[in-house]
């Protein structure tokens, strides 16, 4: 930190002579709106959105003390009252040590009354400052007098006291943008990579002297929920920053590497400093440890040590909140806590183990072309067993599996820190063996319109890690609820749970249920022998993608069934057996289905051969579900003979 300074004083000398004031941005002024904006009734680029951004404009330079000035205004046009929630607004940033501060704060309703315009002010008594840790804050306020026709608007300033925290532009968002732009003004002395990630064509790209650049972009579609996505931030149009060196009459380096990211996290007090902290009583546990015999024994007995005691506070940071000692002792902490010690015990017991920076899913994914500390979010175990095997582990929730990579941090990069070999190297974590889940139904169709039989549930893996935590965490009752779906057809008599706890084992569910067949007759019989199986609707309705489908890992399902006829009726329909591909063959479905001593016989088997499918090819894809879909909702029909 004392370098930081240093290297900031000698920076604002530079600064002081060639600072000038930028030029306000060509849009329009805090208050100053069209009333053509505030009778606007819908986006023209997107019809049925519930708001949408009139413009976001932000400009960025360097002051006289080389600190980073950020100024931001935002203006968003409400259409209807589902979009009440953008009046509620929350800015989170930096704030120890006031590494970033937000001043300046203005914030306005705007309506159109009677045909006049009327300005109602954000009360700043109804501004709040909150903690999110001790590391962030948040700043938090909410419109008032929103109604459909309102404009919001607001701006503020953010002061970023480190001269490289440089902030990052997002062009693209949950909501359509009718126009984003981006100001920036960066010291010559200053030599910053960009990373750019962008399909539309610039409305404004244009530099001017001293280093300034306005780059916008034009009525952007927004990002929306869609399934099996990460995050909009990965999928964005966006403008990254990088400080890669300083020049002049001095030179400077800054971390343009993953080695000088990962030295830097090793150096740092809370993290690499915390590594070798003595935990109280840890010798029992060592001992312990150290007795068993095999690497394999001692990392899963302390990884279920480790998750067993700690309990953990729903944060992920990349350092440890209060040190590792004061954690273990509380016996709660944040996910580097938790991580970092179960290191230390690891270590100690005489595995071969490293920390390993890793950012969780809903954090984002990171980026190898974009050597950065803030693309992390947690710390996790990293554990090399041989060339074809690793160990990654978060004793932080307590339903992972030890020699399973956690399934939030697949397909992403994950940073090795090896300090004592300085390597820090950059690993991808995948799961590239096929996660299986069996379902075996053995049932009789009643002539009173009726199934009942029982049901075995097999399943590995990442499916093994979601039913226990659901069934753990809401309960039995919830958790029938889940497995019937919705469907108030199907009662489930009893359920019996096997082999939540060992990791080695899949997770074994033995279901008892009735089911009545709506849509039967006197005369007919209707049933799906889908039962317990894939879901009824396909997660893929929309005919448009905009982002990647990202499953996580591959997904390897079956489904057995036997259902025995009822005397009297015999069979009027019955599926054909069928297969089906993608043109690559990475998804395959296949049904088989055959009459066979008074019984039908279905056997299902969905093989998704790799976990990531591209938005370019979702036509195909979208179509394969389509018809895969009708083909499981296909039903059986009995006639009474």
């Amino acid at each position: 930190m004392k370098k930081t300074l240093a290297l900031l004083v000698a920076l604002a000398a530079t600064f002081a002579v060639n600072a000038q004031t930028p030029t306000t941005p060509a849009t329009q002024p805090f208050g100053k709106i069209d009333k053509a904006d505030l009778e606007l009734k819908s986006c023209d680029f997107e019809k049925d959105a519930n708001a949408m951004i009139l413009f976001d404009k932000g400009e960025v330079y360097y002051d006289t003390q080389a600190q980073v000035i950020e100024n931001r205004h935002k203006r968003i046009k409400i259409f209807n009252s589902s979009a009440k929630d953008e009046a509620n607004i929350r800015i989170e940033y930096y704030s120890a040590n006031r590494l970033e501060y937000i001043s300046g704060l203005q914030a306005q309703t705007i309506n159109l009354n009677n045909g006049n315009v009327e300005i109602i002010k954000v009360d700043k008594k109804q501004v709040f400052t909150e903690t999110v840790d001790k590391y962030h804050s948040a700043l938090v306020f909410s419109f008032p007098n929103v109604q459909p026709g309102s404009v919001i608007e607001y701006k503020y300033t953010v002061t970023h006291a480190l001269f490289y925290d440089f902030p990052d532009w997002y062009f693209q968002s949950d909501l359509p943008n009718r126009y984003s732009e981006l100001k920036t003004t960066i010291h010559e002395a200053l030599y910053f990579k960009n990373l750019e990630n962008r399909v539309q064509p610039y409305a404004v790209n244009k530099t001017e002297g001293m280093g300034t650049q306005t780059r916008a972009i034009a009525n952007i579609p927004s990002i929306p929920d869609e399934p099996f996505m990460t995050t909009r931030q990965d999928n964005a149009q966006r403008l990254l920053f990088q400080l890669l060196s300083i020049k002049g009459s001095f030179t400077k380096s800054f971390s343009d590497s993953w080695s000088k990211v990962g030295a830097n996290f090793m150096e740092d007090e809370d993290l690499g400093g915390q590594l070798g902290k003595k935990l109280t009583g840890e010798e029992a546990l060592i001992a312990k440890a150290k007795a068993m015999k095999s690497d394999d024994e001692r990392i899963a007995y302390l990884f279920g040590e480790v998750k067993n005691t700690m309990k953990w506070n729903e944060k992920y940071y990349k350092y440890s909140e209060d040190g590792v000692g004061k954690a273990w002792e509380k016996k709660t902490g944040a996910s580097a806590d938790i991580n970092i010690m179960l290191c230390h015990l690891l270590k100690k017991s005489g595995v071969k183990v490293y920390p390993m920076m890793v950012s969780t899913r809903s954090n984002g994914k990171v980026n190898p072309g974009y050597p950065t500390e803030s693309s992390f979010n947690n710390v996790v175990a990293y554990i090399p067993v041989d060339s074809a095997k690793v160990y990654v582990l978060d004793a932080s929730n307590k339903y992972n599996l030890y020699n399973q990579v956690p399934g939030n941090v697949l397909n992403s990069f994950g940073l090795l820190l090896d300090k004592e070999a300085n390597n820090y190297e950059m690993v991808f974590l995948q799961n590239d063996k096929p996660i299986r889940g069996v379902v075996l139904v053995n049932a009789e169709v009643k002539p009173d319109s009726k199934v009942t039989g029982n049901a075995n549930l097999i399943s590995y893996g990442y499916k093994k890690v979601k039913a226990v935590e659901r069934y753990k965490t809401g309960g039995e009752k919830k958790y029938i609820d889940f497995l019937k779906a919705d469907d108030n057809t199907l009662k489930i008599t009893s359920l019996k749970m096997e082999d939540m706890d060992v990791d080695t084992l899949p997770l074994k569910q033995s279901i008892n249920f009735d089911l009545d067949l709506t849509g039967s007759d006197d005369n007919y019989i209707y049933f799906n022998p889908n039962v317990f199986g894939l879901s009824k609707t396909s997660p893929f309705l929309s005919l448009n993608r905009l982002t990647d489908i990202d499953f996580g890992y591959r997904d390897n399902f079956m489904l057995v069934g036997t259902y025995k006829l009822p005397a009297g009726y015999k069979l009027e329909s019955l599926p054909k057996s069928a297969s089906m591909a993608l043109p690559d063959a990475s998804i395959t479905f296949r049904r088989i289905v055959a009459e066979q001593d008074g019984s039908v016989a279905v056997r299902y088997v969905l093989d998704t051969k790799k976990s990531i499918f591209f938005k370019e090819d979702y036509a195909d894809f979208h179509e394969f579900y389509k018809k895969m879909y009708e083909m499981i909702n296909e039903p059986i029909v009995l006639k009474k003979s």
